[in-house]
């Protein structure tokens, strides 16, 4: 199910929802030519911290893009456990593809 606020900028959404109630969303944006996958916004209702549902959504898009290797954008406390844990390394560790310089650039106003 795409974000009702998805831009046409190349970032793609997965939903989390729980018993038909959307509780919250990883945003990211892929790469064919480098099989290359950032994420850049994991959001999730408190009331789900730790319940494994964060784990569940990056397994789903790892089986939804078998073969893209993921990175993040993100450093916070929030997140930082759940992308060492599905050993999703930071962006700054390797760069960004080059065809997503300028969707980063153009983002960042740079």
């Amino acid at each position: 199910m795409p974000c009702p606020d998805a831009r046409d900028d190349g970032l793609a959404c997965l939903l989390l929802v729980h018993v038909r109630k959307v509780v919250g969303r990883v945003t990211y944006r892929t790469c064919e030519p480098c099989a290359e996958g950032v994420i850049t916004e994991v959001v999730l209702d408190e009331l789900f911290f730790g319940s494994g549902l964060g784990t569940r959504a990056l397994a789903h898009l790892r089986s939804r893009h078998p073969d893209v290797r993921w990175r993040t954008t993100l450093d916070d406390r929030l997140t930082r456990d759940l992308l060492r844990r599905m050993r999703v390394r930071p962006v700054r560790d390797t760069g960004l593809c080059p065809h997503a310089l300028p969707a980063a650039s153009a983002a960042t106003g740079g």
